[in-house]
């Protein structure tokens, strides 16, 4: 039995438990250095180590604090590290008083899988992510903003019968670590691509969905047709935006622009119009499909996807022009949007753009695998602190990496075909 400090001295104690993979996901070590960095004491009461590799750990733990609300400050912290409490009670909940109001001292969500205690049983929590409430309803346990609280809502209140499950280490060596979330700020070497490519090819062959997040860069750097190769090729299930790509994207294909520049990169008498223009040909056409329906629009990103009829949701800002007609301009609905076409999607690839991708990693489980490349370090940096158990992070050209990531992933589809007919 090992102990922190003298329980005694405390006048609060409660016992939690913690089940896994404890010692190699070092979850049992952050949670005892949370407790007494918190000024907190603690007790190791039982400790089952698992035997094999894939057998889970077992660990009971007393902790104490100087008063209830010490205490409850450090459970708080230590149910989102996994823990609790050992005698486990029914969710409590409260009442919302109004549309948008919630009952005080409601349950935060994080982005880890999250379940619920409900009539003895545990529920989990319908399409959990971070910094949302739980509303119980018709025995289901749903993650809901709080924008969409409605009133007489029933919210989860406390931590008491809500339960966090931290993704743990993979127990297979993989590209995705555990806590191991790298960020590289060198040109994307081979290895590094071949493995890239490699996870995205696996997870198609098993059925997976990918979603592609990206800003217009990928048009201005020259990289749009491999994105568009990756689409035609259905590499991409959920495409998501902002105005900008669609109109430089349309620019590109129409007038040979983007941003007033040729591929070359120089730029074209009067072609800082060229993107008013695009817009205009769109709106004669009504919509995008009904420009390529006409023959006007015959390649690009948004081409390969209207042909391909893969969701598209293209989210508006105070900054765009026109927008095209397929662009969200209300938010709060493009949010809602987003959230519906990231359900089930197992990788997201994030291609610079800082906003979209931060909108997108606030709506995406801990465990969807996450790619996030940028030329701007801060932004692969915003995006890598936000708790993803599975992220890699690449600062470099997206013109540079986004056509090798397309040539080795052709390459090794046509590598497993080839092995598939021997």
């Amino acid at each position: 039995m090992e102990r922190c400090g003298e329980a005694e001295f405390m006048n609060e104690i409660a016992d939690i438990e913690m089940q896994g993979h404890l010692i190699d996901s070092q979850m049992l070590t952050r949670v005892l250095d949370k407790i007494m960095d918190m000024g907190g004491e603690f007790e190791i009461k039982n400790f089952q180590i698992g035997q094999r590799k894939n057998d889970a750990s077992y660990v009971q733990i007393k902790v104490a604090g100087e008063d209830a609300t010490h205490l409850d400050r450090i459970l708080l912290e230590l149910h989102a590290l996994g823990a609790r409490l050992l005698e486990m009670e029914d969710a409590k909940t409260g009442i919302a008083p109004g549309d948008m109001v919630v009952p005080r001292g409601f349950y935060t969500t994080t982005n880890h899988p999250t379940y619920v205690r409900y009539q003895g049983t545990w529920v989990e929590v319908e399409h959990n992510h971070m910094d949302c409430l739980v509303i119980l309803q018709d025995g289901r346990a749903i993650c809901t903003p709080i924008g969409h609280i409605k009133k007489g809502d029933r919210v989860v209140i406390g931590t008491s019968g809500v339960k966090v499950v931290p993704p743990e280490r993979p127990r297979e060596k993989t590209l995705f670590g555990f806590m191991s979330n790298e960020i590289s700020s060198e040109r994307p070497s081979g290895e590094l691509v071949r493995q890239l490519a490699g996870e995205i090819v696996r997870t198609k062959k098993a059925g997976g969905k990918i979603a592609v997040v990206c800003g217009p860069a990928v048009v201005h750097t020259g990289a749009a047709p491999s994105l568009a190769r990756l689409i035609r090729e259905g590499y991409v299930d959920v495409l998501l935006a902002g105005n900008a790509v669609a109109v430089h994207d349309v620019e590109r294909q129409l007038f040979g622009t983007s941003l007033g520049m040729n591929c070359s990169g120089n730029a074209m008498s009067g072609g800082h119009r060229n993107h008013l223009y695009a817009i205009s040909e769109i709106m004669a056409s009504g919509s995008i499909k009904n420009a390529i329906e006409e023959g006007k629009l015959k390649g690009g990103i948004m081409y390969e996807a209207t042909m391909k009829g893969i969701p598209f949701i293209l989210a508006g800002s105070i900054r765009d022009d026109g927008p095209l007609p397929e662009v969200i301009t209300d938010t709060v609905k493009a949010k809602v949007a987003m959230d519906e076409a990231l359900r089930g999607v197992d990788m997201t690839i994030m291609l610079g753009t800082m906003l979209h991708s931060i909108a997108v990693g606030n709506l995406l489980p801990s465990f969807v695998k996450t790619i996030c490349v940028d030329i701007n370090p801060s932004t692969v940096t915003k995006l890598m602190d936000r708790g993803s158990a599975q992220a890699i992070g690449l600062v470099t050209d997206i013109g540079i990496f986004l056509p090798q990531l397309a040539e080795e992933i052709d390459r090794q589809k046509n590598g497993l075909a080839e092995a598939c007919e021997e």
